[in-house]
């Protein structure tokens, strides 16, 4: 049986895997779900204006209200909700995917992501409704119950204003840093660069137009080649790379140096710290964070709540914990004080103000950290995201010797990690491998991805 939910809500390529009647079935299980005011934003995708068009007809069908964001970061909407108290939130947005992809993700009523046991029933219902008609038409409201659309016309605005009030109380303004920013022709270029100037930064931008189709394309986050040359022509102090619904960011320094999502959340939690700040000395991480990243932490009298990847996991376990900083080597950072989900232009900020406060530049708070050789493949087996879905690579004892062996040979040459999985959000197979050099991180990943090829791509022969 198919499965829509994956690590961050459905997402798949639009009008194959995510259609507008997933989506008005969708709207219809949030209006079951939330029962109240929903707020909707989306990204810049081509394909955001039907999503939206079908999901808000599914909840106000079933007798929800909407309240509409227009285009706003996936963060805002957390934010917005809220503001304005409402029961529920939805995302139409694929994050950092091509414009091809497009998702819907939900918030709660505390504007978080849904629990496990909430996205399961979600899921079981989203079946229900959409293999049974007479289910789905007995699930809509009489023609006087149905619901409401209200818009927000300053959502943006709203949003900016809340994030500058995340770090205004340390600092006055960013006056006398140069930023650089790449917008990723995301959601981004609504707020980033506005909320830098207000704070009389001198602010260079790129990609802030958008078509629909442009959304990631050679841009933003995972694509830094555009945000290192501007940070050079520009002389900018720092960079800052977002990604579609800019719930994420990664930092270049004015040399042109990476600075990922571990850097940054070491960054930030040493800060947490000096300022006693931060709760039992503890920030959460995931399990494909750097080596270096849990070296630094243990040098600096940090402990470190690892979870399964996901933002989701990040947040759950903060909020078990206590924890008040959480994030992945993306460049999703949680700062629970002020957003209750990953916020690409809060973490910017955050950073911005401990650079200002303490005068140091990026390159120099990235020395809290030595980055381990780090080699990511990710491997296309020809299959759907469903059938990648359910390899079970927990009972391949054939990989798992593999896996022992180059783990035994990193240990010897002075330590390293191996990390396989299936990818949450597209069909394909991560394959990671930390190591003392860079030579053996790619050796070794190259190896065991040529392996999984074999034994799982589709050619591969059947191994049960």
């Amino acid at each position: 049986m198919t499965r829509y939910f994956g690590t961050d809500g459905v997402r798949g390529v639009v009008n194959k895997e995510l259609t507008c009647e997933l989506a008005f079935a969708l709207g219809v299980v949030a209006a079951e779900t939330f029962k109240g005011r929903i707020i909707v934003g989306r990204d810049t995708r081509r394909s955001g204006a039907m999503l939206e068009a079908a999901l808000i007809s599914g909840i106000t069908a079933a007798g929800g209200d909407a309240m509409t964001a227009g285009i706003v970061p996936t963060p805002a909407v957390s934010y917005l909700m809220r503001a304005f108290e409402a029961a529920g939130g939805a995302v139409i947005s694929a994050s950092h995917n091509p414009p091809e992809y497009n998702g819907i993700k939900f918030f709660d009523a505390g504007g978080f992501k849904p629990s496990p046991e909430l996205e399961e029933r979600i899921e079981k219902r989203l079946h229900e409704l959409l293999e049974n008609k007479n289910t789905l038409e007995a699930a809509l409201a009489g023609s006087t119950e149905i619901g409401r659309v209200y818009p927000i016309p300053d959502a943006a605005e709203r949003y900016i204003t809340h994030a500058l009030e995340s770090i205004t109380p340390r600092v006055e303004n960013l006056k006398g840093l140069r930023v650089a920013v790449d917008c990723g022709h995301g959601a981004a270029a609504l707020t980033t660069p506005q909320a830098l100037a207000r704070l009389k930064a001198k602010v260079s931008s790129i990609n802030t137009s958008f078509d629909g189709n442009d959304i990631n394309v050679g841009c933003g986050s995972t694509h830094l080649d555009q945000i290192k040359q501007l940070v050079a022509f520009s002389k900018a102090d720092i960079g800052i790379a977002h990604d579609g619904d800019a719930d994420r960011v990664i930092a270049i320094d004015a040399h042109g140096n990476e600075i990922d999502g571990d850097f940054i959340e070491m960054i930030c939690a040493c800060d947490l710290l000096e300022r006693n700040a931060l709760p039992d000395n503890t920030v959460v991480s995931t399990v494909m964070c750097n080596l270096g990243f849990t070296k630094a932490a243990a040098e600096q009298g940090i402990k470190v709540v690892q979870t399964a990847v996901g933002d989701s996991n990040v947040l759950a376990a903060m909020r078990e914990g206590g924890y008040v900083l959480g994030g992945e080597q993306s460049g999703h950072m949680i700062f629970l004080e002020h957003n209750t989900t990953g916020d690409g232009l809060i973490t910017a900020l955050q950073i911005l103000a401990i650079m200002k406060s303490q005068g140091k530049s990026l390159e120099e708070l990235a020395q809290v950290m030595r980055k381990y050789p780090q080699e990511l493949i990710n491997v296309h087996l020809g299959k759907s995201k469903d059938e990648v879905a359910h390899i079970d690579l927990g009972e391949d004892t054939e990989l798992a010797k593999s896996i022992a062996a180059i783990e035994e040979e990193l240990a010897e040459a002075g330590g390293g990690r191996v990390l396989v999985r299936p990818s949450g959000t597209e069909p394909l197979i991560r394959v990671m491998v930390e190591a003392a050099t860079e030579a053996d991180a790619q050796k070794y990943a190259s190896a065991l991805a040529a392996e999984i090829q074999h034994r799982y791509g589709a050619d591969a022969k059947d191994l049960s």
